[in-house]
């Protein structure tokens, strides 16, 4: 931790840079969808609890995927074309682990940014939420937020991992439509999953977002599910530590041997 801690006046002077390029993805976009989906095309859709999941509008229902996806989606941009440029174009992770610095070091400190990404995405989506009036529990607000952060490892590290073992971007949109856009449209972000076949709710409820979008909605509706609650918790735990692991040996791999 001290050493990855240590490689924070890099990312700093980077974010530094190049925030203004993020604004709009980060903050205006996520905001017309809320006005879009929730505010304009929630308004001719019945706030029924019973089935929106316990939200009691539209808009109640889709914040927390928006959330949640946004989240995805900001990861996915930070571990994609940006590790590959420092492995590949850039080549900036040779020169540092030129420098006492171990892989592992150099793979925290840059999930490590991604997180604080996240953080800063989340916070601002939530607190531009709250006037609207559709979050239930101040307590849950924030455990939320503490998910996203979670989140961010677990979307981060698996995609890291397959990051490293790609030669050049080319892959890159197989990533984006075979797994973002499905994911993003299809996790219960704007539906429920149970409106769809038997086969394909169990096949969104496999995936990484339904278990985010779903963790997120229970707890800022003020509607947790202990159990359930629990399994998304151990999901993504899970996933990001079988992606942490697969992303340094991907790294080292790259870089070492």
């Amino acid at each position: 931790m001290r050493r990855a801690w240590r490689q924070a006046d890099y990312w700093a002077t980077l974010y530094l840079r190049t925030w203004k390029s993020s604004v709009v993805s980060s903050f205006i976009t996520p905001l017309l969808y809320i006005v879009a989906m929730g505010v304009l095309l929630g308004g001719f859709i019945k706030g029924d609890p019973s089935k929106l999941e316990g939200a009691t509008s539209y808009l109640a229902f889709v914040t927390p995927g928006l959330l949640a996806a946004q989240g995805m989606n900001t990861v996915v941009g930070e571990v994609t074309y940006p590790v590959m440029g420092m492995i590949k174009w850039q080549r900036i992770y040779f020169g540092m682990i030129a420098t006492p610095l171990t892989v592992s070091e150099v793979v925290l400190a840059h999930l490590g940014f991604v997180v604080f990404r996240v953080a800063t995405v989340s916070a601002v989506f939530l607190a531009v939420m709250a006037p609207f009036g559709v979050f239930e529990s101040f307590t849950g607000v924030i455990l939320a937020f503490l998910v996203q952060l979670l989140a961010a490892v677990a979307f981060a590290a698996p995609v890291y991992a397959l990051t490293t073992r790609l030669k050049d971007e080319s892959g890159f949109s197989l990533i984006f439509r075979l797994g973002l856009i499905p994911m993003f449209l299809f996790s219960g972000g704007f539906f429920p999953v149970s409106n769809l076949d038997t086969w394909m709710e169990w096949l969104a409820k496999a995936t990484p977002l339904w278990h985010v979008v779903d963790l997120t909605r229970m707890l800022v509706l003020g509607t947790v599910d202990g159990s359930t609650a629990l399994i998304h918790v151990v999901y993504l735990v899970a996933l990001a530590a079988v992606g942490w692991v697969l992303a340094v040996r991907g790294l080292e791999r790259r870089l070492i041997s």
